[in-house]
């Protein structure tokens, strides 16, 4: 990638809470206030820390935990219920700079998996931990264990209810209509000192049976990034990002064929994936602080800050 480029900002966070079926006919003016207000929430958040000189790993953090510990969204508080009743929460961080990265999947008791990913970045040799070795792992971090009980929110339950009628007992069938089953928080930002962060955090797939986990969990699919190009976070049909590395794949178009970010991202999204028959967006932001939010589906929730202060926030297309 060239750097003929001068850099846009010196800092800015940009996240998603999500794509779908988000249309405006569905959504009461009180409830479109609550998601604009938990987005703006969740940016100057994190803008505070990136003002402060603070580093993107951190504002990416701060940012997701809002959206995490909102029931809004299908992450932490919000997730969505499995086949079996239950709650697993999926998690990834990655670090710019130095290319490390850690995830969880499918944890039951942590409050903030993203705070779980994140800890499997700075104190593990590993990458990826999943089910009761994770819970396990955090607990031993000092993160905040909780209950089971604490992610059961009753608007959730009855998407399973709802589910299983749908489905007549098969978890398996997706079709594009199937929003119910999808959900995401993220973030990317870029900090004072020109490193770039991203995280991603959900509830997975309601009525997921198997020990299902999507692409949130996995780098280079539902996360990733790189201070020589990009940081991004997916959500949509996860088997979809899995399977075109979508993440990494913008980032490596801009790093091989020195495509602009924004082209870049907007491509893999809209041509590409689309072509494919995947469903979804990203969020991100390059290291010259340029910022793409691309999707196909009916709305995003998203939003984005730059240096000045002022939040931007959107719902539909």
């Amino acid at each position: 990638m060239t750097d003929t480029q001068e850099k846009q900002v010196e800092y800015a966070l940009v996240i998603h809470g999500g794509a779908g079926t988000i249309l405006k006919k569905n959504m009461t003016p009180d409830l479109e206030k609550q998601y604009h207000g938990k987005l703006k929430e969740a940016l100057l958040a994190g803008y505070n820390i990136l003002q402060d000189g603070g580093t993107s790993i951190d504002a990416v953090e701060a940012a997701i935990i809002i959206m995490e510990d909102s029931p809004l969204f299908n992450a932490g508080k919000g997730a969505v219920f499995t086949n079996d009743g239950h709650n697993e929460l999926d998690a990834s961080f990655m670090d710019g700079k130095t290319q490390n990265a850690g995830a969880v999947g499918g944890v039951r008791r942590v409050k903030n998996p993203i705070q779980a990913a994140r800890a499997v970045l700075e104190k593990s040799k590993h990458v990826l931990l999943t089910g009761k070795g994770a819970d396990v792992f955090a607990k031993e971090q000092g993160l905040t264990m909780v209950d089971t009980s604490y992610f059961h929110t009753e608007r959730r339950w009855k998407s399973l209810q709802n589910a299983k009628t749908k489905e007549g007992g098969n978890s398996l069938i997706l079709s594009e209509d199937d929003n119910y089953k999808y959900g995401t928080v993220g973030a990317a930002a870029l900090d004072k000192a020109g490193n770039l962060a991203a995280g991603t955090s959900t509830g997975g797939m309601t009525n997921k049976r198997y020990g299902r986990i999507g692409d949130s969990p996995i780098i280079g699919a539902g996360t990733y990034a790189n201070n020589n190009t990009c940081a991004i976070s997916s959500t949509g049909h996860g088997e979809y990002f899995m399977r075109y590395l979508v993440a990494y794949d913008i980032s490596a178009m801009m790093e091989y064929k020195e495509v602009p970010f924004k082209e870049a991202a907007d491509h893999i999204i809209n041509d590409k994936l689309k072509t494919a028959g995947g469903s979804g967006g990203v969020i991100g932001i390059d290291k010259y602080g340029n910022i793409a939010m691309p999707f196909n589906t009916a709305g995003m929730y998203r939003g984005y800050i730059l240096p000045d202060g002022e939040v931007k926030t959107f719902l539909y297309k």
